[in-house]
């Protein structure tokens, strides 16, 4: 198979159902499954109904499993470290929860692109005491490792970081992090929901001890799946919030915690929902996350010169440039970032947009309102790229002309 994957895109969209019905730029909110994807949902399903739903359970385990492997083998881990959860915030809590009760003076520090479910989760924390710090960003925008180094004290009990904020295209400097993290022996969390899919994420190399992500984005899995890694050496400082029968079985004489990621699991889970998410890695895992990963880069990058050239459009990203990922903030001249983004989808062009709340530190610190964004996978062909970039041009004229003529007397 070529590096670049051009010569297998047309089999891959002809085996994607939405590419034959949108022109999809939001993979960065959730991607399109692949019909194997769908069907590995709809049998488990149709085994539900015709054998009875805890008989078919049997084969959703196995599938289960194998959705286990995958993911381990996606993350450069044991299987034994991932646990599946309904979403990544959910992962994300049920983690932080498990640390324990935090005390005055306690410090969480977290880098200024932090997701907003994640500071949602820390409100307890600050409540009993604890202090949220924002380290500083370097000069290009990213999370300045010297100067999370100079925050370092004993009351430091948490790291965290989103490794590929929301709201554009920075990589934070996540491997880097983790060294410092392993060097001081304080907990260290990734955030890798906009990593998972689209580039490496390797946990021994990233130096985390937890890692979360929905598998809806990038990874192209079902809405309601997503990752938990939970270092193994860590598992035994976290003590989840809820346990039940499969994460604290009978032994004979106690329910006892299990000694694996499977203590963050419930079990009730759609078992239909995880046969597509076994897919959904497996497809992954065989095309290769290097060669994904180089594809999204070329694409996105040629979409960004691009993008610059067009008057009115200002792009928001932080990061350097040519090493930012597949999403791209803008904002365009004359319009609202929802507005822009809801008369794109009636043209058959899907993208997000994304308000304050997603990232509120770094929104505000760059007083942005809104920004909307473009999410490019490997999916996406150049001539789909030539296509929005048409219609923003043509969107711009037409905020211009607005702007225009409202400013005239």
């Amino acid at each position: 198979m070529s590096d670049t994957l051009a010569d297998e895109i047309v089999h891959l969209r002809a085996a994607t159902p939405g590419c034959a019905r949108v022109i999809h730029f939001n993979h960065a909110g959730a991607s399109l499954p692949s019909q194997a994807t769908l069907d590995a949902i709809t049998t488990q399903l149709l085994r539900e109904a015709t054998l009875g739903p805890m008989e078919a359970g049997v084969e959703g385990a196995r599938l289960q499993e194998e959705a286990r492997q995958w993911a381990a083998r996606l993350l450069g881990t044991d299987s034994a470290a991932i646990a599946f959860t309904s979403s990544g915030s959910a992962a994300w809590g049920m983690a932080f929860n498990a640390l324990g009760s935090w005390q005055p003076g306690d410090r969480i520090l977290v880098g200024r692109h932090e997701w907003g479910g994640n500071l949602a989760c820390m409100t307890q924390a600050v409540q009993s005491g604890a202090r949220l710090e924002v380290i500083p960003c370097d000069e290009n925008g990213a999370v300045s490792v010297p100067a999370l180094e100079r925050m370092i004290d004993s009351r430091v009990r948490l790291i965290a970081l989103t490794w590929l904020p929301a709201n554009g295209g920075l990589i934070n400097p996540a491997q880097a992090i983790g060294a410092v993290a392993r060097r001081h022996g304080i907990a260290y969390f990734i955030d890798a929901g906009q990593a998972l899919g689209q580039m490496p994420c390797d946990v021994q190399a990233l130096g985390c001890d937890v890692l979360k992500g929905a598998a809806r984005k990038f990874l192209r899995g079902p809405r309601g799946t997503a990752l938990l890694y939970v270092r193994p050496g860590f598992m035994a400082q976290l003590r989840p919030a809820q346990l039940d029968v499969l994460s604290a079985p009978w032994d004979g004489h106690a329910f006892t915690p299990r000694a694996d990621a499977r203590r963050f699991e419930t079990s009730e889970v759609s078992l239909a929902l995880l046969a597509g998410l076994a897919n959904a890695l497996k497809e992954a895992a065989e095309l290769g996350i290097e060669r994904i990963h180089r594809r999204i880069q070329r694409l996105s990058q040629t979409l960004r010169q691009a993008l610059g050239q067009i008057n009115g459009l200002e792009l928001r990203d932080l990061g350097l440039p040519g090493q930012q990922s597949g999403l791209i903030a803008f904002t365009l001249e004359g319009w609202d970032a929802f507005a822009l983004k809801q008369r794109l989808a009636e043209s058959g062009i899907n993208l997000g947009a994304n308000g304050t709340a997603y990232t509120p530190l770094d929104m505000q610190a760059r007083d942005l309102p809104a920004i909307a964004r473009i999410a490019v996978s490997y999916l996406n062909t150049e001539e789909e790229i030539d296509t929005l970039l048409n219609a923003l041009r043509a969107l711009a004229n037409e905020g211009h002309q607005t702007s225009t003529s409202t400013s005239s007397p």
